[in-house]
């Protein structure tokens, strides 16, 4: 039976969501039903659809206790809201229901496994939250939890963990029956090594590096094992940060990919690493094995999974014919609270991305639904420019699928390229554009909402290294109301942005300093009716 605080929060979402106009959210990505979003949740396959669960606060626009929101798709593009299915109602949960994943079972329940809050005074009279594992039984809409509550608390840790920093665990099942789920936890075991080497692997699956002195360990991803789910037991830690990815991380995932096994997770106060990684909060991929001996994973490469500013908190499903697909929240802690208090709802997820390896990279492309949307059809081939900007007949709009190929060729004698930059802005009227730009000389391509109407001094720009194959650099741009998602090079890196123009602002523009030449096809992206 549902508590009061759960029914509450059903209550508010039914009545409040009346209010939100439907061209006033995304028309293909999925956005909080009321109030706040963040991390996606029990990204799972059940009875016929898959399921998504968010972070979700529904009385205000901004972070507050955590609720779980749910919505269903079967084809990724068009959302079906179903009523809240978490509430913080409980004590090992008063203050929040965390993130987590879902399981479909073989008795036909659907199994939700979440970190519960509570607050506590902490030895230095500072409040802190105790985090727990708990889990809840349902039939995809109602969700009871379980009585024994926590089933993984932080006195099942190994020695130095933080019982602070516990959360997100990720489940899964065996071929045997047995159940796994992989966690978070902050490591407080002092270690020596600070200044990573990125030829050589250690037997954590961490890149080596030079001792220099004593830091704190950070984040760590936690194997649990159980012969149901009730009863759960520490098996190994499967990998250990050493402060080389930020310090605490964050919504690990762990899956098989096309004959490796890949470790994602998000990672707190990063330091920046080039154009690989940049300060602040970001996703990670590690693509390596599992050490048959010591059962931890061993890493063969490492890189950013998004290169933009709004990607977070990344899951992954496995569907039914066999494509792994992810998702992430479409935002980022440095700039989500900065919007008044006055807006319905904020928070959205990224479109949902096909997964493979290829080259020893995490390649990602739209989900091939995405495809059943495109409508009209222009294409404008071999166009030249030079020292301008210029609008294409039949190429405008605010939700559109486009493709683009631009020749970047060979630097001549003196050692230069045809043009030194080409953009293209859109969400563009008189007064604001939103822009993606490619400087051949730096072979760094830029995503860059500065002039997208913010008036807030948050991150405007981002840049990624990018070098052209064969000679041509080849963009899908993915525009929806509020976002785009730059897919470079075949999916070989992805740039990911929000922003908030007014959805008349719908010009699109080329522009080059120099000669550039292009060939672009564009799509109307049909909305639901």
């Amino acid at each position: 039976m549902s508590s009061q605080s759960l029914r509450d929060a059903r209550r508010y979402e039914e009545e409040n969501e009346q209010y939100i106009l439907p061209e006033e959210r995304p028309a293909f990505h999925l956005s909080s039903r009321v109030g706040w979003m963040n991390d996606p949740n029990g990204f799972s396959w059940y009875n016929g659809q898959c399921h998504l669960f968010y972070q979700y606060h529904p009385y205000d626009s901004h972070w507050g206790p955590m609720h779980w929101g749910h919505a269903v798709t079967t084809d990724f593009l068009h959302w079906k809201y179903l009523p809240a299915a978490l509430a913080p109602d409980s004590f090992y949960d008063r203050d929040g229901c965390f993130s987590g994943g879902a399981l479909a079972m073989k008795d036909g329940r659907h199994m939700l496994m979440y970190t519960g809050v509570r607050k506590e005074t902490a030895p230095n009279y500072r409040t802190k939250e105790v985090q727990t594992q708990c889990v809840a039984f349902g039939d995809g809409e109602n969700y009871e939890k379980y009585p024994g509550n926590p089933v993984i608390s932080w006195e099942d840790l190994p020695p130095e963990s933080s019982k602070y920093d516990f959360r997100d665990p990720r489940i899964w099942q065996e071929k045997d029956g047995t159940y796994k789920a992989a966690t978070v936890s902050y490591s407080l075991r002092k270690y020596r090594e600070v200044v990573h080497d990125r030829n050589k692997n250690n037997s954590d699956g961490l890149l080596a590096s030079t001792q220099i002195h004593e830091e704190e360990e950070g984040g760590q991803v936690l194997l649990f094992s159980a012969q149901d789910p009730l009863h759960w037991k520490f098996e190994r830690k499967l990998a250990v940060n050493g402060y080389r990815i930020g310090r605490m991380w964050e919504c690990p995932d762990l899956f098989e990919l096309d004959g490796k096994q890949v470790l994602l997770a998000s990672a707190m106060d990063m330091l920046p690493d080039g154009l690989e990684y940049h300060n602040g909060n970001g996703t990670f991929c590690l693509i390596g094995s599992i050490d048959p001996e010591t059962g931890r994973f061993v890493s063969e490469a490492d890189q950013s999974v998004d290169y933009g500013m709004d990607f977070y908190a990344e899951q992954t499903v496995l569907t039914p014919d066999g494509r792994r697909v992810m998702i992430a929240w479409m935002q980022n802690w440095d700039t989500c609270n900065l919007h008044t208090k006055s807006i319905p709802w904020f928070g959205q997820m990224t479109l949902p991305r096909e997964l493979s390896i290829r080259n020893g990279r995490l390649y990602q492309w739209p989900v091939r639904e995405l495809l059943s949307l495109r409508r009209d059809e222009v294409r404008h081939e071999n166009v030249r420019i030079e020292d301008e900007e210029v609008e294409l007949d039949g190429i405008k709009g605010r939700l559109v699928d486009m493709e683009l190929e631009l020749k970047v060729g060979e630097k001549d004698k003196e050692g230069h390229y045809g043009f030194h930059k080409f953009a293209i802005h859109f969400a563009k009227d008189d007064r604001y554009h939103t822009g993606i730009s490619y400087r051949p000389s730096e072979s760094t391509l830029k995503v860059d909402r500065k002039f997208s109407g913010s008036r807030r001094a948050i991150i405007h720009q981002r840049r990624a290294y990018t070098k052209p194959q064969d000679g041509v650099l080849r963009l899908r741009v993915i525009i929806d109301r509020f976002s785009v998602e730059v897919f470079v090079n075949d999916g070989e890196k992805v740039m990911t942005m929000t922003y908030y123009t007014d959805i008349r602002a719908d010009r699109i523009s080329f522009f080059a300093d120099g000669a550039a030449e292009f060939s672009v096809t564009k799509y109307r992206l049909e909305e639901e009716q």
